[in-house]
Protein backbone atom coordinates (compact mmCIF):
# COMPACT_ATOMS: atom_id res chain seq x y z
CA UNK A 1 0.00 0.00 0.00
CA UNK A 2 2.85 2.31 0.60
CA UNK A 3 4.31 2.15 -2.52
CA UNK A 4 1.34 2.68 -4.06
CA UNK A 5 0.62 5.95 -2.18
CA UNK A 6 4.21 6.70 -3.34
CA UNK A 7 3.73 5.51 -7.13
CA UNK A 8 0.73 8.18 -6.99
CA UNK A 9 2.21 11.09 -5.50
CA UNK A 10 5.83 10.54 -8.13
CA UNK A 11 3.35 11.02 -10.68
CA UNK A 12 1.17 13.42 -9.66
CA UNK A 13 3.70 16.20 -8.96
CA UNK A 14 5.57 15.09 -12.62
CA UNK A 15 1.92 15.85 -13.95
CA UNK A 16 1.61 18.91 -12.24
CA UNK A 17 5.66 19.90 -13.15
CA UNK A 18 4.94 19.00 -17.20
CA UNK A 19 1.94 21.51 -17.12
CA UNK A 20 4.11 24.16 -15.17
CA UNK A 21 6.94 23.88 -17.62
CA UNK A 22 4.43 24.27 -20.84
CA UNK A 23 2.22 26.61 -19.92
CA UNK A 24 4.31 29.24 -18.54
CA UNK A 25 5.64 32.41 -19.73
CA UNK A 26 6.61 33.87 -22.84
CA UNK A 27 8.38 32.22 -26.22
CA UNK A 28 10.65 33.37 -28.84
CA UNK A 29 10.31 31.34 -31.97
CA UNK A 30 11.83 32.95 -35.41
CA UNK A 31 9.94 32.32 -38.57
CA UNK A 32 13.10 30.51 -39.81
CA UNK A 33 15.82 29.69 -38.32
CA UNK A 34 18.54 30.96 -40.26
CA UNK A 35 19.03 33.17 -43.61
CA UNK A 36 21.10 31.46 -46.34
CA UNK A 37 22.69 33.67 -49.18
CA UNK A 38 23.73 30.83 -50.87
CA UNK A 39 26.79 31.78 -53.48
CA UNK A 40 26.96 35.13 -54.75
CA UNK A 41 29.49 36.47 -56.97
CA UNK A 42 31.33 39.63 -55.69
CA UNK A 43 30.54 41.06 -59.04
CA UNK A 44 26.92 40.94 -58.39
CA UNK A 45 26.20 41.19 -54.47
CA UNK A 46 22.71 42.23 -53.67
CA UNK A 47 21.68 44.82 -51.14
CA UNK A 48 22.21 43.21 -47.57
CA UNK A 49 19.23 44.46 -45.75
CA UNK A 50 17.33 41.66 -43.74
CA UNK A 51 14.24 41.82 -41.34
CA UNK A 52 14.76 39.21 -39.44
CA UNK A 53 10.89 38.09 -38.21
CA UNK A 54 9.67 36.36 -35.11
CA UNK A 55 6.76 35.33 -32.84
CA UNK A 56 5.43 35.01 -29.10
CA UNK A 57 3.83 31.31 -28.98
CA UNK A 58 4.16 31.85 -25.36
CA UNK A 59 0.92 33.04 -22.91
CA UNK A 60 2.60 36.15 -21.98
CA UNK A 61 4.16 39.30 -23.21
CA UNK A 62 7.98 38.62 -24.65
CA UNK A 63 10.04 41.69 -24.43
CA UNK A 64 13.49 41.71 -25.68
CA UNK A 65 16.18 43.14 -23.31
CA UNK A 66 18.43 43.45 -25.82
CA UNK A 67 19.70 42.37 -29.62
CA UNK A 68 23.14 42.67 -30.92
CA UNK A 69 24.44 41.89 -34.10
CA UNK A 70 28.58 40.75 -34.71
CA UNK A 71 31.37 41.50 -37.38
CA UNK A 72 30.10 44.88 -38.99
CA UNK A 73 26.36 43.73 -38.74
CA UNK A 74 24.66 46.68 -37.66
CA UNK A 75 20.56 46.39 -36.17
CA UNK A 76 18.59 49.09 -37.40
CA UNK A 77 15.86 48.62 -35.85
CA UNK A 78 14.12 46.20 -32.78
CA UNK A 79 10.94 46.33 -31.35
CA UNK A 80 10.94 48.07 -27.35
CA UNK A 81 7.18 47.68 -26.47
CA UNK A 82 6.11 43.73 -25.47
CA UNK A 83 4.98 41.62 -28.25
CA UNK A 84 1.83 39.92 -26.76
CA UNK A 85 1.23 35.89 -27.28
CA UNK A 86 0.25 34.96 -30.84
CA UNK A 87 1.57 38.41 -32.23
CA UNK A 88 4.55 39.05 -34.64
CA UNK A 89 7.64 41.15 -34.35
CA UNK A 90 10.43 42.46 -36.81
CA UNK A 91 14.33 42.82 -36.43
CA UNK A 92 15.71 44.92 -39.04
CA UNK A 93 19.74 44.50 -39.49
CA UNK A 94 22.12 45.95 -42.21
CA UNK A 95 25.64 44.50 -43.29
CA UNK A 96 28.08 45.17 -46.22
CA UNK A 97 30.07 42.85 -47.98
CA UNK A 98 32.97 43.66 -49.31
CA UNK A 99 33.51 42.79 -53.36
CA UNK A 100 35.52 40.13 -53.04
CA UNK A 101 35.88 36.02 -52.30
CA UNK A 102 34.52 35.18 -48.60
CA UNK A 103 32.27 33.31 -46.39
CA UNK A 104 29.21 35.22 -45.21
CA UNK A 105 29.07 33.81 -41.33
CA UNK A 106 26.59 36.35 -39.00
CA UNK A 107 25.03 36.37 -36.16
CA UNK A 108 22.44 38.03 -34.74
CA UNK A 109 21.81 37.76 -31.06
CA UNK A 110 19.25 37.95 -29.18
CA UNK A 111 17.96 38.52 -25.13
CA UNK A 112 14.34 38.15 -23.84
CA UNK A 113 12.28 37.23 -20.75
CA UNK A 114 11.35 33.72 -22.27
CA UNK A 115 12.66 31.63 -19.58
CA UNK A 116 13.29 28.51 -21.49
CA UNK A 117 15.64 29.94 -23.79
CA UNK A 118 16.90 33.56 -22.83
CA UNK A 119 19.34 33.83 -25.83
CA UNK A 120 18.15 32.85 -28.96
CA UNK A 121 20.58 33.55 -32.53
CA UNK A 122 19.87 34.10 -35.85
CA UNK A 123 22.28 32.53 -38.35
CA UNK A 124 23.28 34.59 -41.50
CA UNK A 125 25.00 32.39 -43.64
CA UNK A 126 26.99 32.38 -47.18
CA UNK A 127 29.69 32.34 -49.56
CA UNK A 128 30.72 34.94 -52.27
CA UNK A 129 32.66 33.65 -54.90
CA UNK A 130 34.34 35.59 -57.61
CA UNK A 131 32.94 34.83 -61.13
CA UNK A 132 35.51 32.44 -63.44
CA UNK A 133 36.42 34.45 -66.21
CA UNK A 134 35.12 32.57 -69.68
CA UNK A 135 38.30 31.50 -71.62
CA UNK A 136 38.51 33.45 -75.25
CA UNK A 137 37.26 31.57 -78.02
Amino acid sequence: MKKLSFIAILFLVGLFSAFAINNNGPSLKFSKERHDYGTLYSDDIPETKLAIEFSNTGDAPLVLNGVRACCGTRVVSWPREPIMPGQKGTINIEFRLAPRAQRISRTVTVTSNDATNPTSIFRINGQVVTREAEPPK
